[in-house]
């Protein structure tokens, strides 16, 4: 038989500490779910995009850039980030920088060269871009190849987009946004 008085002591004292944990509030929740499928719905988004050059809009960039990189661990997908400071990197081994990437026009003549798939997240930084850079996206939005190559701006200023107006398809990354179409994943049915 249990000591019940040790026992009611045990939960006594761990209750205090719990209490604040089931006490979370509207404003310690996030805005992105922690649903896996999230992620993936929005890649599959800019997959099925009609154009090479994406505009994502999300108020969510890190919680998303997170999202994305479990869904190249998962289904080992080349996904890269291109960050101003830290260059082109792979979400998917989280180690492998592509050396000689670090500024934007470097990293924009890597993705024209690539004769492989992939998805490059470019983590816009404010203000228009380069002449130089701009010429390079454009020439992106505009190259025709027989593989998928999608370049996602992300944070893209309103001015940025509207030079490429008729070149880029914008994708609302809102999870409240998701199409209610059923599509088959993994073998089983989801919406």
């Amino acid at each position: 038989m249990r000591d019940t008085s040790a026992y009611g002591a045990a939960i006594a004292s761990v209750r205090p500490r719990i209490g604040p944990i089931l006490r979370a509030t509207a404003a310690d929740v996030s805005p992105m779910p922690a649903d896996s499928h999230v992620g993936t719905d929005v890649f599959d988004r800019i997959l099925s995009a009609s154009g090479p050059l994406v505009a994502l809009q999300t108020g969510e960039t890190n919680a998303l850039i997170e999202q994305f990189r479990l869904v190249a661990r998962r289904t080992g997908q080349a996904v890269y980030l291109w960050r101003h400071a830290e260059g082109l990197a792979s979400l998917r081994d989280a180690q492998m920088r592509v050396p000689g990437c670090t500024r934007l026009g470097d990293a924009l003549r890597y993705i024209s060269q690539s004769l492989h798939f992939g998805v490059y997240l470019l983590d816009m930084p404010p203000g228009p871009p380069s002449a130089t850079d701009g010429a390079l996206l454009r020439q992106l939005a505009r190259a025709q190849t027989g593989h998928i190559r999608r370049v996602v701006l992300m944070g893209a200023s309103p001015s940025l987009l509207a030079t490429f107006e008729d070149d880029i398809i914008r994708v609302d990354a809102d999870w409240h946004a998701r199409s209610a179409a059923p599509r088959l994943r993994d073998g089983r049915w989801v919406v």
